[in-house]
């Protein structure tokens, strides 16, 4: 069980504090919610507390394990599937998966392929979430902003494609 304060991540919409936990009543039934407040838009999301394992809640990694996501993008070279269906579904399974490095591999392919030749709308609603995700838990890890792990991000990507 978490407490409040604890920086938790939250697969599919990124990592945020929480910020209370709330006891409703739902068709006659008492139960426990997480409150998270998303740093990345001011969003608060509820979780149930008996369903936060199942659906892949946990704690965000530490400043040297967000440290070493970054390094690993540098240096991640993932193969595109030229099946824009099945390359879709595998990325979605990454971002769902909860896995920091793997989030960072789609962030990493979509960007590259942005910087190359335009994504799809599909792909680019993707990047944008994918992105939300990584940059939400490496923010709230280094304590730094947003602003700043995106530059980073922009950086790493500029010289991954030669610019």
């Amino acid at each position: 069980m978490y407490n409040i304060g604890d920086k938790v991540l939250y697969p599919m919409h990124g990592a945020g504090i929480i910020e209370k936990i709330e006891t409703q009543e739902i068709l006659g039934q008492q139960k426990e919610y997480y409150v998270l407040k998303m740093p990345m838009d001011g969003m608060k999301v509820k979780i149930p507390v008996d369903n936060a394992d199942a659906i892949g809640v946990r704690s965000i990694v530490n400043t040297d394990e967000a440290d070493a996501v970054l390094e690993f993008i540098k240096g991640y070279e993932g193969e595109f599937n030229s099946n824009w269906n099945k390359r879709y579904r595998e990325n979605i399974a990454h971002i769902k998966s909860g896995d920091i490095y793997e989030v960072a591999g789609v962030v990493k392919m979509l960007m590259c392929r942005d910087k190359e030749r335009s994504l799809s709308s599909g792909e680019r609603k993707m990047l944008v979430s994918a992105k939300q995700i990584l940059i939400s838990e490496i923010m709230l890890s280094r304590n730094i902003s947003a602003k700043k792990v995106e530059g980073e991000l922009e950086e790493i990507i500029d010289r991954a494609v030669g610019k």
